[in-house]
């Protein structure tokens, strides 16, 4: 699939009635592109603009790459995601520029062996693995590596999110490396209390179990003096975690920190912020 041609959603009608509050409203609109069970495919050179909801959904595929792609919309357009996918091996997403009001990648469950690479992102919520634990049943995400990526004026950065208390899941092999961060809020971040519009369990832990997971060679400025934050789950700490070359700057007065809780990171390299070297508040504050 391939010629240049815009998908234009349409959806400044729809966003200021997209609220959380409003969503049986939500539920009635539409992507910009489904690609449901597809194996063996290549999409080139299109551009989705202004999506009401996600602007690419990738569910139940096999063997897809998408590149060279273009997505826009307002960084104030709610649950834009910019492609997201599920239950899906070998996706590839290369070369493309998004611009949205959520995520710019989101990785549902049943994820595996995917590939991100020289992506912009920005504005939007950054990459993520997540959310995950909500629903029952969830499968196995495994094998995803982002890489050579620039992320711009974002929320967050490189983040894994997961539901506190609800369901179990098991999030593994997830490697993030030489990735440029400008101006993000949150550039590194695993939120196992991810809790949007304050509507979760908060006194329970997450049942998701995260291991095998890596941040190399990252680099950049953050907009919050917390550059890295591993909020880990208490019943099922995360294991195996890696930060290697890490430099990010605070663009204010005060120094980078970074806050573990529930895990003792693997480190190697030149590190700034010093891993672990902030306190963790007793109440974490939400991400969108």
């Amino acid at each position: 699939m391939f010629g240049g041609g815009i998908f234009d959603g349409q959806g400044s009608i729809a966003y200021e009635k997209n609220t959380c509050e409003n969503r049986e409203f939500r539920s009635k609109l539409p992507v910009n592109i489904r690609f449901d069970f597809v194996t063996n495919a290549l999409i080139q050179d299109i551009t989705s603009k202004d999506s009401k909801l996600f602007h690419i959904n990738v569910f139940a595929c096999k063997n897809i790459t998408l590149e060279r792609l273009k997505i826009e919309a307002p960084d104030e357009s709610p649950n834009t995601d910019g492609i997201h996918m599920g239950k899906s091996e070998g996706v590839n997403i290369i070369a493309s520029d998004i611009k949205t009001g959520d995520d710019c990648i989101s990785i549902g469950d049943g994820t595996k062996n995917m590939v991100i690479k020289e992506i912009t992102c920005g504005p939007g919520h950054g990459i993520s693995i997540g959310s995950l634990g909500k629903f029952q049943n969830e499968e196995p995400v495994e094998g995803i590596k982002i890489s050579n990526c620039t992320i711009t004026n974002t929320s967050n950065g490189a983040r894994i999110k997961t539901w506190p208390g609800e369901h179990g899941g098991a999030v593994s092999e997830i490697h993030f490396e030489d990735i440029t961060m400008n101006n993000v809020s949150s550039p590194i971040l695993i939120d196992q209390q991810y809790c949007p519009w304050n509507k979760c369990k908060k006194n329970e832990e997450s049942k998701v179990k995260l291991s095998n997971i890596s941040f190399k060679n990252i680099r950049g400025t953050s907009t919050l003096p917390e550059a890295i934050k591993f909020i880990c789950s208490g019943s099922s700490p995360c294991q195996n975690v890696e930060l290697a070359d890490i430099d990010i700057k605070h663009n204010g007065a005060e120094p980078a920190t970074s806050q573990c809780l529930n895990v003792k990171p693997i480190t190697s390299g030149k590190l700034n912020p010093i891993p672990c070297s902030g306190p963790v508040p007793k109440t974490p504050s939400a991400t969108a």
